[in-house]
């Protein structure tokens, strides 16, 4: 793979956030490591040696076979693939038939994959025993949610022993760009080898049909607010305008496994957005600090705009209201978000919501970081009690 040198950075405290870099060539060859002013040449060869040391999580509910069964394909196979299922159980068993179906897929292809539902009663046990309860609703199972389904697919790629970890859509229609998704994540950790290092993937263009035509949009309307706001809070700290955020919600991501173990998640939409939030929190100088070895740290993030067109299940307008809401409500919660920038962002809601709008924007439920969690004791309940529904697994 070819990649633009990033042209721009941002740095806030310890945390540096570089600009979106342009792929020159999705196969960049083989031979050594390249890099000259302008353009860096990462080899295949390179880039497997990071897919042998990744995760990709999947997190399914209730989503079509063969769009699953599709992004399997595009992941490639040195990776472990770790798919976390949410759907139900009955009347019908869907949990079963996606099983079903991966057994099958293994079978042809011999890929890396295990697969989980997150309701599993021993992965609820594990996280009960290692100290971190917050993950479990009233019934003593882990709660429902995307979020959810990724503190349990980056705990697993922990205990699988991975360094680097990465989450990948179940309703991308698209093979191939799950697999040069893949590639960038690779890349960005072969261009920036620290252990703290995020990978994030703006996407090139997301098609639409409009009057009999094919239009490729660039900014989907949530992306355009959460970077907006992002951009703007940054600027206050800065003093200097900036648009360098271009992937507030970036549902394609990556990051190292040390990293990911340290940050907070947000539950619902806000999740991807909330990362940039925490580490600014955590490492950009803002507040102060109650471990200042941390604070030293310094954290990478990667911006890579991907070749290939995005394609995903529609949702409709209230789906995208939604996550427009829940991205913005950590901005404004946050204890770093200045007053200007809070009302920047209810002028936002009102002119989106109009009179349903709320006098202030809701807050939604934050988990702590996972270096909360005991993780001996985690590892130790995976090993011993939970009821894996493993496809295939080999190390």
């Amino acid at each position: 793979m070819r990649l633009e040198i990033p042209r721009d950075c941002e740095r806030i405290g310890s945390l540096q956030i570089y600009g979106l870099q342009k792929v020159y060539e999705l196969d960049g060859g083989t031979g050594p490591h390249e890099n000259d002013s302008m353009v860096e040449r990462v080899p295949g060869e390179v880039l497997h040696d990071r897919m042998r040391e990744m995760a990709i999580v999947v997190p399914v509910k209730n989503e079509r076979l063969k769009l699953i069964e599709g992004v399997l394909v595009g992941i490639p196979s040195s990776c472990q693939v770790i798919l976390v299922s949410n759907s139900p159980r009955g009347p019908v068993d869907r949990f079963g038939l996606e099983k079903e179906a991966l057994e099958n897929f293994g079978r042809f292809t011999g890929k890396k994959i295990l697969v989980v539902h997150q309701k599993d009663p021993g992965l609820a046990k594990a996280f009960a025993d290692a100290g971190y309860p917050h993950l479990l609703d009233k019934t003593g199972v882990v709660r429902s949610g995307k979020a959810e389904g990724m503190i349990v697919g980056t705990l697993l790629a922990k205990w699988l022993g991975k360094k680097y970890l990465g989450f990948v859509d179940s309703d991308n229609y698209f093979p191939g760009a799950v697999q040069e998704y893949v590639n960038e994540y690779a890349a960005g950790f072969a261009m920036n080898p620290g252990r703290n290092t995020f990978v994030r993937i703006s996407w090139h263009s997301k098609p639409k049909v409009m009057e009999n035509n094919l239009f490729f949009a660039k900014w989907g309307r949530s992306s355009v607010n959460s970077n907006a706001m992002l951009n703007r809070l940054l600027t206050q700290f800065s003093g200097f305008e900036t648009e360098i955020v271009k992937t507030g919600n970036a549902g394609e991501h990556a990051l190292t496994v040390d990293l990911a173990l340290q940050l907070e998640y947000a539950a619902g939409y806000a999740v991807e957005t909330h990362h940039y939030i925490n580490l600014l929190e955590h490492y950009g100088g803002i507040l102060e600090s109650t471990d200042p070895e941390k604070v030293r740290e310094k954290v990478t993030i990667c911006q890579i705009e991907s070749r290939n067109p995005h394609m995903h299940e529609s949702k409709g307008d209230d789906h995208v209201e939604d996550m427009i809401d829940a991205s913005l409500s950590v901005i404004y919660h946050s204890p770093i978000c200045p007053e200007i920038v809070k009302q920047e962002i209810m002028e936002n809601v009102r002119t989106r919501r109009g009179e349903s709008a709320l006098e202030e924007i809701a807050p939604v439920r934050i988990y702590p970081s996972l270096s909360e969690l005991n993780l001996n004791e985690f590892m130790a309940g995976c090993d011993e009690s939970l009821n894996f529904n493993a496809v295939t697994v080999r190390a």
